[in-house]
């Protein structure tokens, strides 16, 4: 989707303003722990501007990116290296389809190592693989995946949804299983704290189950209807989330907004300022 001119302008209106305010941490606060982004969020400026959108996001304050979307497995990976590496980015890892890591493996791998990253983490499973059977099969090839990866020198870390503690066989979940059957040693978990919540788990006890396995969390905040919203903006306590940091032994904080709302700059914006403030 094209952007129009007023919507860009909105956006770099927003940006500006942010900038002017003064500069934010970019490190949560008493954490130690650098905030990145889900360009996922970030798809729809992306997409026509890879290298312009890193530039805000790094001018927001941004150090860390998180590849998904937007097409970006079909750009120059080192033309996006290059603008990274010019303003201070990092990449320590990148969203890639379970049939990218299935189908193409090794140019998956290559585009992790060409962007910088440590990680290679499944962002989704379609429809198919939603039965328990199909779902035992796929959680036996993360397995596999992982052990390949391993020998890559690149980890593997899986993102949920909230379908993942809905679907049940019987009375246990799609996550229980991937938590039973996968190698704890080899199959990280990147925990998307807003659609834990809205599946109705209590993100701190996951945590607990969790110790030391969760590589990264997806932070977006969840209004008191349900809907998505910037961090600081909705009901979830993320200050008292993060007291288990050091239990998580979580690596990577990213802001995403699936629903992001145009000019989406300043949505990513009040994420960054929320989270640069918390305290844990």
């Amino acid at each position: 989707m094209m952007l129009d001119r007023r919507t860009m302008l909105a956006g770099t209106a927003a940006l500006a303003a942010a900038l002017a305010a003064g500069p934010l941490a970019a490190t949560v606060a008493g954490t130690g722990r650098k905030i990145g982004i889900q360009l996922y969020t970030l798809r729809e400026l992306f997409a026509p501007d890879p290298h312009g959108t890193l530039e805000q996001v790094a001018a927001i304050g941004y150090r860390e990116v998180e590849y998904g979307g937007g097409g970006y497995d079909a750009m120059d990976h080192a033309a996006l290296r290059k603008t990274m590496d010019r303003l201070g980015l990092t990449a320590p890892s990148i969203h890639a389809g379970y049939e990218a890591l299935t189908d193409e493996f090794d140019a998956t791998v290559a585009m992790a190592r060409t962007l910088g990253a440590d990680t290679i983490v499944v962002p989704w499973m379609a429809e198919e693989y939603r039965e328990p059977a199909a779902w035992r099969a796929a959680v036996a090839d993360f397995n596999r995946l992982a052990e390949k990866l391993k020998n890559a020198g690149l980890g593997f870390a899986y993102h949920n949804h909230d379908f993942e503690f809905t679907v049940k066989d019987g009375e246990q979940s799609l996550f229980d299983m991937l938590i039973a059957e996968r190698d704890p040693a080899l199959v990280g978990i990147e925990l998307d704290l807003f659609w834990a919540v809205k599946a109705g788990e209590d993100p701190k006890a996951l945590i607990r189950r969790l110790p030391g396995q969760i590589y990264a969390y997806h932070v977006k905040d969840m209004t008191a209807d349900g809907d998505m919203t910037s961090v600081g903006e909705g009901t979830i306590d993320f200050a008292d989330i993060f007291t288990l940091n050091d239990t998580a032994e979580v690596r990577h904080l990213y802001v995403e907004n699936d629903q992001s709302p145009p000019p989406y700059l300043p949505d990513i914006t009040t994420s960054f300022a929320a989270l640069s403030r918390l305290s844990a």
